[in-house]
């Protein structure tokens, strides 16, 4: 993301003492406009072409993002985002406003501590192995939770200390508007009940990144309340634990991941894994093929699935970028994952197979 926007306000005689620090605030965005085309291979699954509203390789976005050097080392910074599809132009994240972020920080050499609307810190694990992203054939389609992991009423704390990057974060209440079905979207504001432990959330991460190599480690609890998805109360853990590692070879980059879910409203089969493997290679400096092989099982179950993508992008400049991906998802059991993100209007039948193809422009500014 790049800025298209840089305002700067210096020190001077009209601002009062506490303001005369500089400060800059940058306008950024995405455009993520693509066509989507899914073929159930199966009686009963659903064969569609439309136009994804969340994603074609990367969510449509614009935000403002701050920050001001307060001196002796410290600063305050801020980032406001808003989610949108570029096919309707409606907002994403339940209709927020500012849905993808939302917060204000405060930071030294020890880090930054943030406070509102946040991503929780399993991303920053997974994403060191999934060169994918949340696009709309990805990870996104095994386990919905990962695009839209983030916490509102949340406190933060992040770090970067030389090649290791550490965090936790803990929120009141994780998600004050439905922007579901998801894990993540579950109307369960948590804030103001006289339960305590209803809709609570916390997160940690540790990540190592060298020139050559790195690996990560998260972990991300929710707790249930009313109306939380899937029956979750909170009395009960939906814990996510994350490790992933990639490795660099000149123009080769591969990565290898996990992420074992235990379900704590699943009585008789709580736990699943996600393994992943990606690799990445950049033919020339416009044209790179990223390729990645998912596989889901459900623990205690005959229900699996396995996801292949495909993706060739190509840069006509430095901000934009047309792409083309093509994927394959083969349900067992009762499984019935869709192979584009389960995006209304392409069921699958259980135990089904779908075919996907998805054609897109990407612009950044």
């Amino acid at each position: 993301m790049r800025a298209c926007l840089g305002i700067t306000l210096a020190a001077g005689a009209a601002l009062p003492m506490a303001a005369q620090a500089a400060s800059s605030v940058a306008v950024y965005g995405i455009v993520d406009v693509a066509i989507d085309h899914v073929s159930s291979l199966d009686a009963g699954g659903a064969s569609v072409t439309r136009m994804p509203g969340l994603s074609g390789s990367t969510p449509s976005r614009l935000g403002f993002r701050g920050r001001e050097d307060l001196g002796n080392g410290l600063n305050v910074s801020f980032a406001l985002e808003m989610g949108f599809g570029p096919d309707t132009g409606t907002l994403n994240q339940g209709g927020r406003g500012f849905g993808r972020q939302s917060w204000v920080g405060l930071g030294g050499r020890w880090g930054t501590v943030s406070l509102g609307r946040q991503y929780t810190l399993i991303g920053t694990a997974t994403s060191a192995a999934d060169f994918v992203g949340p696009a709309t054939h990805s990870i996104a389609a095994l386990d919905s939770y990962f695009p839209n992991a983030r916490a509102d009423n949340s406190i933060a704390w992040r770090g970067k200390f030389g090649g290791f990057t550490v965090g936790a974060l803990y929120s009141l209440g994780r998600d004050a508007v439905n922007a579901g079905p998801s894990p993540a979207g579950t109307n369960c504001p948590g804030e103001g009940v006289t339960d305590k432990r209803a809709c609570r959330a916390w997160s940690a991460v540790l990540r190592y990144d060298d020139k050559r190599w790195g690996a990560a480690i998260a972990t991300d609890v929710n707790r249930g309340g009313p109306g939380a998805f899937g029956g979750l109360r909170s009395d009960m853990l939906d814990r996510r634990v994350a490790v992933s590692g990639y490795a660099q070879f000149d123009k080769l980059r591969v990565g290898l991941g996990l992420v074992r879910r235990d379900n704590g409203a699943s009585a008789l089969t709580p736990r699943s894994d996600i393994w992943t493997l990606s690799g990445s290679y950049a033919f020339t400096p416009q044209f790179t093929l990223t390729a990645q092989v998912l596989r889901y099982d459900l623990k205690a179950s005959a229900d699996s699935a396995r996801l292949l993508i495909l993706r060739g992008n190509y840069a006509l400049s430095k901000r934009t970028s047309l792409y083309t991906s093509v994927a394959r998802i083969d349900n067992e059991g009762n499984a019935s994952f869709s192979v584009s993100s389960g995006q209304s209007g392409a069921n699958s039948a259980r135990g089904g197979r779908q075919n996907g193809l998805t054609v897109g422009v990407v612009h950044q500014f």
